[in-house]
């Protein structure tokens, strides 16, 4: 394998190979084929990325800098980012068949993660409290320290930089670890802030498996937070391991989103969402609308529409411009997300459209799935693929049981014409968001986390900068 095609650690502002000269295999799941090589990190790895932030949160100037300055600096990767901003869709898209306009997408978002963050940061403000008793208090956001960062392989760029752009803006230096099944575009970053000039250990980059570099990075008591994207079983091992010296986390694990369509819903408007809820990227989402509840009096129309609007689908090479549905990100989770649909059937539930390709390619076809018991495990588990299960409702009490009948608590979706049913039913769902006649629309200023299974803790604006600092009170004796 050529070293053009090695993508090493990024440490102290080196791009290195393992202690040990270990590697793994980076696999093209559209093609199946091997197409790159990256450094398996282990605990040596891990101590000496740790070392390396350590140090440059200590004794380095990222910390200290002044808020414009860090903020400039952030920008300028932005800019070389934006520059690049093709080869790292390429690299996504080749790591996970990620269709190639859906990866620029997530580079652009990628970019204004940067952005927002570098900005928020700079002009934020904190709090002052009027005392009557002569003295005055007031609040400070200093850096926390040392962050780990965990990101998954779903959205390789655009999650990295959700954790590490809030990281560097409050004045911490991070170390990432992408999954191992995508750790290209992210290892690209850690070029990219290299030639921003960012001071060595700002940002290093760790590939390699959750255990042991991930391990090693949570267990390590260097580290002052922990913040984790995944499954919710993968959540409570972190968790447990940042909790042996008290390391504070943040957890975005699974979900299994209710999407709710009332019948005086715009069906044109709620076929596309529910769409794109369930079969964007390939229905690799945490946020998807698996969970499909569709009012009576509309069902039969809806669903004509929607299994027509899933048949529609271009499926092919995610570099095709045509191509809006391509293959599972690794056969290890096409593997998974088949045995699910293979057992539609024995549930007792009935396959409208869809199913396991067979073809010998790592794909399922968006599938749509009626008639499975509440019990049955493709209706309960989070998935993680293109399967949507269809339940039909009579009353509004009716859907929003169903739809908090869940150990998740992500996301939640309505479509309706009545404003008053919107405020209501909003309110009234167990979810961290919930999106109203649309879907996977963000404010990077709101809260983003979910409660239940689906995580601790929220990110996002404010909510970054509580996770990513210390805050702490000033009081001084203002009068004697």
């Amino acid at each position: 394998m050529s070293d053009l095609n090695f993508f090493g650690h990024i440490i102290d502002g080196e791009e290195v190979p393992s202690v040990d000269g270990a590697r793994f295999e980076v696999w093209n799941p559209w093609t199946q084929e091997v197409w790159a090589e990256a450094a398996e990190g282990g605990p040596d790895d891990a101590a000496l990325a740790v070392a390396s932030s350590r140090r440059a949160f200590d004794e380095g100037p990222w910390p200290r800098m002044a808020r414009a300055e860090r903020a400039a600096a952030i920008h300028r990767l932005a800019d070389l980012m934006d520059e690049r901003a093709d080869d790292l869709a390429t690299l996504d898209t080749t790591n996970m068949a990620k269709p190639f306009a859906q990866a620029q997408h997530d580079v652009a978002r990628s970019i204004w993660n940067f952005r927002f963050f570098a900005d928020h940061q700079r002009d934020h403000c904190g709090e002052v409290y009027p005392m009557d008793s002569g003295h005055h208090s007031y609040s400070e956001y200093g850096p926390a320290g040392v962050v780990a960062a965990i990101s998954p392989w779903n959205f390789p760029l655009m999650m990295a930089t959700w954790k590490i752009a809030p990281a560097i803006a409050w004045g911490n230096t991070c170390i990432i670890k992408p999954s191992e099944d995508t750790p290209a575009s992210v290892t690209l970053l850690g070029r990219l802030a290299t030639e921003a000039g960012f001071p060595p250990g700002v940002l290093n980059v760790l590939n390699g498996h959750g255990s042991p570099a991930g391990a090693s990075l949570t267990a390590d008591d260097r580290v002052d937070r922990v913040t984790f994207t995944g499954s919710s079983t993968t959540g409570k091992t972190v968790m447990a391991s940042a909790s042996s010296h008290l390391a504070p986390v943040s957890l975005e694990l699974g979900g299994k989103g209710a999407n709710i369509v009332f019948e005086d819903a715009d069906l044109d408007n709620a076929v596309h969402w529910a769409v794109e809820a369930i079969f964007r990227n390939s229905g690799q989402i945490c946020l998807a609308g698996s969970r499909l509840f569709v009012a009576s009096a509309v069902y039969d129309e809806f669903m004509d529409r929607f299994v027509a609007a899933a048949e529609a689908l271009t499926i092919g090479d995610p570099f095709d411009p045509k191509t809006r549905f391509s293959s599972l990100a690794s056969k290890k989770h096409f593997e998974k997300v088949a045995s699910y649909v293979e057992g539609v059937g024995l549930e007792g539930g009935k396959i409208l459209t869809g199913g396991v390709d067979t073809e010998g390619r790592w794909l399922v076809r968006p599938t749509i799935v009626t008639d499975l018991p509440l019990t049955a495990s493709a209706y309960c588990d989070e998935i993680f693929g293109p399967v949507c299960v269809v339940n039909r409702f009579e009353s509004e009490d009716e859907v929003v049981s169903l739809a908090n009948d869940t150990r998740y608590g992500l996301n939640a979706m309505l479509f309706t014409e009545n404003l008053s049913r919107a405020h209501r039913v909003a309110s009234r769902l167990r979810a961290g968001t919930v999106w109203v006649n649309c879907f996977f629309i963000r404010d990077l200023r709101t809260p983003f986390g979910g409660v239940g299974d689906s995580g601790v803790g929220r990110e996002g604006g404010n909510f970054s900068r509580e996770f990513f600092t210390e805050p702490k009170a000033i009081v001084m004796q203002i009068r004697r």
